[in-house]
């Protein structure tokens, strides 16, 4: 082989390595972002009964009443007591509604959770309308301290005129709520502490 060939051949082979690096980084980075682009998808568009965020404020009430449930949920491993206020409450379609949940920590050192919310049925998510809302934000309890936590909601008149939806007349929210990445590492659990929700803990330099 001459030295003309030799060049374009090693030339060939690290365009041919670079293509195949830039190709494994790309998919690493989607793989990263996968998760979150598919929550704010479903934030944004109400799919599997995630409700949606934003938005304009409550229209205003309309006919329709609707009883809302309330559900809450805790990861054994979270030495929490989590509960709504009151269970249920009927509110009209296109009205603002108001609701709290309860948490205290029984724990003996301070301990953090997060917390996932949904709706049923599963085809009300993208009329439901959250304005206000403890869900996706680290919480952290001190032994023996006691939050209220509020959720701001409104439901979409155009629920009533969707033909998947319009027979609807009890919508439940459910919240559960997580021990953090963060806070099992702490507690030495992270291995036994079922599902979590959060960011690894990053390094310390």
């Amino acid at each position: 082989m001459t030295p003309d060939q030799q060049s374009r051949l090693d030339r060939r082979n690290r365009r041919t390595v670079l293509a195949a690096f830039t190709g494994v980084a790309g998919m690493v980075g989607v793989s990263f972002a996968a998760v979150p682009l598919y929550d704010l998808f479903c934030r944004v568009t109400g799919f599997n009964g995630t409700p949606m965020i934003g938005g304009a404020a409550a229209p205003g009430a309309g006919e329709q009443v609707l009883t809302i449930r309330f559900n809450a949920n805790t990861q054994p491993n979270l030495p929490w007591r989590f509960e709504p206020a009151v269970p249920s409450l009927r509110l009209r379609v296109g009205e603002e509604g108001v609701a709290f949940y309860n948490a205290t920590s029984s724990g003996e050192r301070p301990s953090t959770g997060i917390s996932t919310y949904n709706v049923t049925p599963e085809v009300v998510g993208k009329y439901f309308h959250k304005t206000a809302c403890f869900c996706f934000e680290e919480q952290t309890l001190q032994p023996g301290q006691q939050v209220d936590m509020p959720l701001a909601f409104w439901v979409d008149p155009a629920i009533s005129q969707d033909p998947n939806t319009r027979d609807i007349r009890t919508i439940t929210v459910s919240y559960t709520f997580f021990r953090s990445l963060n806070d099992a590492d702490r507690a030495g659990a992270l291995a036994s502490a079922g599902p979590h929700v959060g960011r690894r803990p990053s390094a310390t330099p």
